[in-house]
């Protein structure tokens, strides 16, 4: 029990200070980026609000093929006006909320596989965990699937989501494989195994039209990949430091160089 309770507590203490860190950080980055991008894409929207009230009677006597990504598309435009956060604090309050679960979930998760292969002893084996983390989360996903605009085409989400997780799955076998593998037959199999997803292919959007330009997109993907970075390290980091505190009372921040030849 208190094994549990020292990983949840180290979880929770990470996940917080990361998850507002990142907070801060989509502040300043992304989310002016994001608010640009909805102004282009209420503005490509507004002409074809006409167009869905006089075309409905004609919609409905359509193929279903084509029926139904308009359908799809009106129902989630509905749904948005339905409720969505106002902007500033209440908006900023959500994210932040968002963010800090998101990071106390990743860092459960980090800390139980820690957990499983020996123990995080401190910050240094943190911070390669942490790095391991961005690469399985966001660097390997991303490269197929990019992060998202609003007002940008995509592909249908379940194959999304699919290919996601498939990917990020065969990003952590193959690292760990490498990691403690110790032969060059897995390190072998390891870069089949990430690099298979990749071979496959990323779910593809059916049009690559879209009113948000291209140097404002580009600039949200650097900014999205260099935040996702540096909030990864950081939780991997303090998850190391607060993990090794509460470890059976050892108050150590950086772990013996025997320790770590050990593990």
């Amino acid at each position: 029990m208190s094994l549990f309770r020292n990983i949840v507590l180290a979880a929770v203490i990470a996940g917080l200070l990361s998850g507002l860190l990142l907070t801060l950080m989509q502040s300043v980055t992304t989310v002016p980026l994001i608010l640009q991008a909805e102004v282009y894409e209420k503005a490509e929207e507004a002409p074809a609000a006409p167009q869905h009230d006089h075309g409905a009677p004609a919609a409905a006597g359509t193929s279903a093929a084509m029926a139904a990504p308009e359908a799809s598309a009106h129902e989630h435009e509905h749904g948005a006006e339905a409720w969505e956060p106002a902007d500033g604090l209440e908006r900023a309050l959500y994210t932040a909320a968002a963010d800090i679960l998101a990071a106390i979930g990743f860092a459960l998760l980090l800390i139980t596989v820690s957990e499983a292969l020996g123990t995080l002893s401190g910050w240094r084996q943190g911070f390669f965990f942490g790095l391991s983390g961005f690469a399985v989360f966001s660097l390997a996903p991303g490269l197929g699937l990019p992060p998202e605009l609003p007002g940008m085409p995509a592909a249908a989400l379940d194959p999304r989501q699919v290919w996601w997780v498939a990917t990020a799955i065969c990003t952590a076998v193959g690292l760990g494989l490498i990691a403690y593998g110790r032969s060059a037959a897995m390190a072998a199999l390891a870069v089949i195994i990430m690099v298979a997803p990749h071979l496959y292919g990323a779910p593809v959007a059916p049009s690559h039209e879209t009113a948000v330009p291209g140097e404002l997109y580009a600039r949200f993907v650097s900014a999205v990949f260099a935040s996702n970075f540096v909030f990864w390290a950081v939780l991997g980091t303090l998850c190391g430091v607060v993990r090794a505190r509460l470890r059976t009372g050892e108050p150590m921040l950086i772990a013996k160089p025997a320790e770590v030849a050990a593990r």
